[in-house]
């Protein structure tokens, strides 16, 4: 039986929240007592909180200790403190899966005390503990640089503060969510592996990079030239290649597990204490990919702020293409990995659905929740070559595996059909199950086959408008690049000729006929 004590003691211990001593804004005993005739409030704020409230309350406490001929209704008759501390706004949220020029933002809004009277807490803040926001300008008394100039020394300072708050939480997930999980054997050691991966080799490795910034910084704390010290660290971010292929079978893994009563019961008190900031540990996991795609965003910043007689005009160029080149293959060998996980996951119900596309895919463009023309819930995947439509299930393990459903499409014999809204889209079936009974459809598309003796036609709905105009998007690039791939694949096999004349005349006349083909089918 897993006991909660232990678990909640150590998390306790780890965040640095005392379980007892907390002060009491007003009396419970329930004896009464003389009442002052202007009772001064007394609010404490635990240190957890990180003095940023303190400074909000500022002017609140000052007004309460003036004297003054109004009467003061006591704080223990009030019904909320959200009179007395205004929330914070701060900037929403960021994802950053979509486009390298996204960052992330790990700021909430920190919400209201509860409502009086109060009572002793016993569990970690819930409050989340925030970034120091600190600039660069905010750290120096003065100087005498041009305001460009000022800004080339702030983007630096992000540079240097952002490595410095990943190894921060790199740390945190260490110290607070593997190590108690190994000891308290809520997972087993070769589970922890898979999820964690190569995390651990990756604290000393941006610690190199974080003393290598700080050298350089000067007795006025600015940074004269940083494109060569990020030359040669550059290369050492190859160690990502291995990191971000294992996340797909660790973020697999992470959602079975949580299905589990002590795992789910763990990462909700992990994500509930104040040193978490409210981010579960798969946000953790992946701040490492975050970072990454951000180097070239900081770089183009440095570079665009950097004069040109600047030592660093001739260095930059060169890392910020380093960079880009190793985004770019750590993307690829990514998606290779995410292809070749979710082949593994597919089962197939006949031995025809086995269609060799699906082998000879590299990567996949996109894939999510669709619904067919019955309203049935399918789980599409389109690969480099082929469209499949699965039904998500379960193993015998409890892993999750998806049933192939109907025959897969090669992309390149894929028809594309958008169903405007509000069409009927031909069928009373299709409009009652997408509708439910009304006549307009939303969001609707439709993919068949050409080209082989029994054709194939799938009418599929998406969540939403966008989503909608993502996969049409994604299709009509995949479809393209078959078809190419197939017409170079087809000039190929034609192409050895002994004779150069005819090799040359061979060339022509499969030109003239793919160039007709093209002509064709517009």
């Amino acid at each position: 039986m897993f006991n909660l004590c232990p678990v909640r003691a150590f998390l306790l211990f780890r965040s640095g929240v005392p379980a007892e001593g907390h002060s009491f804004l007003c009396d419970h005993a329930g004896k009464k007592r003389k009442q002052d005739p202007a009772p001064e409030p007394v609010i404490r704020i635990s240190e957890d909180e990180e003095g940023e409230d303190e400074c909000e309350m500022t002017s609140d406490l000052k007004e309460s200790e003036e004297p003054s001929n109004k009467r003061v209704k006591p704080v223990a008759k009030s019904n909320s403190l959200t009179g007395v501390l205004n929330p914070v706004k701060t900037p929403a949220l960021k994802r950053i899966g979509q486009s390298i020029s996204r960052s992330i933002s790990f700021r909430t809004e920190a919400r209201p005390l509860p409502t009086a009277p109060l009572r002793s807490r016993t569990k970690a803040s819930s409050f989340p503990r925030r970034r120091n926001s600190q600039c660069w300008s905010d750290t120096v008394e003065s100087h005498d640089l041009t305001a460009k100039e000022i800004k080339r020394q702030e983007v630096i300072y992000e540079l240097t503060q952002g490595e410095r708050q990943l190894i921060e939480d790199l740390s945190l997930v260490k110290k607070v969510y593997y190590e108690p999980m190994l000891k308290l054997d809520i997972m087993t050691e070769s589970e922890l592996g898979q999820i964690f991966g190569t995390l651990d080799s990756l604290i000393p490795l941006h610690q190199d990079l974080l003393t290598r910034l700080e050298r350089l910084r000067g007795s006025e704390k600015t940074v004269g030239e940083v494109g060569p010290t990020l030359m040669h660290w550059f290369p050492c971010l190859e160690a990502y290649v291995t990191y971000c292929c294992n996340q797909v079978g660790a973020k697999a893994l992470l959602d079975q597990k949580k299905h589990e009563k002590r795992v789910e019961h763990f990462l909700r008190l992990c994500q509930e204490s104040s040193f978490s900031r409210k981010l579960d540990l798969w946000n953790f996991l992946d701040l490492p990919r975050s970072r990454l795609v951000k180097y070239p965003l900081l770089l183009k910043e440095i570079q665009k702020c950097t004069p040109p007689d600047h030592p660093d005009e001739d260095t930059l160029p060169d890392a910020l293409e380093l960079i880009q080149s190793i985004v770019a293959e750590v993307n690829k060998k990514t998606g290779e990995a995410e292809c070749q996980f979710y082949r593994r996951g597919l089962s197939y119900l006949e031995e025809g659905q086995r269609v060799p596309e699906i082998q000879q895919s590299r990567f996949i463009y996109c894939h999510g929740e669709l619904k067919n023309n019955k309203g049935q819930r399918l789980h599409v995947f389109l690969f480099e070559l082929v469209l499949v439509l699965t039904r998500p299930g379960e193993d015998k393990d409890g892993g999750q595996v998806f049933n192939v459903y109907r025959q897969p499409l090669p992309n390149a014999l894929i028809n594309l059909e958008e169903i405007p809204d509000g069409e009927a889209a031909g069928g009373g079936t299709f409009r009652g199950a997408f509708t439910g009974g009304n006549d307009k459809v939303k969001n609707c598309f439709r993919v068949s086959s050409r080209g082989r003796a029994k054709a194939h036609s799938y009418s599929l709905q998406a969540n939403d408008s966008f989503s909608k105009q993502q996969w049409i998007t994604c299709l009509r690039q995949a479809i393209v690049q078959s078809r190419d791939r197939t017409a170079h694949t087809s000039q190929s096999q034609l192409s050895p000729h002994h004779d150069p004349a005819l090799y040359h005349i061979a060339e022509l006349s499969l030109s003239s006929d793919t160039e007709m083909a093209d002509h064709t089918s517009r």
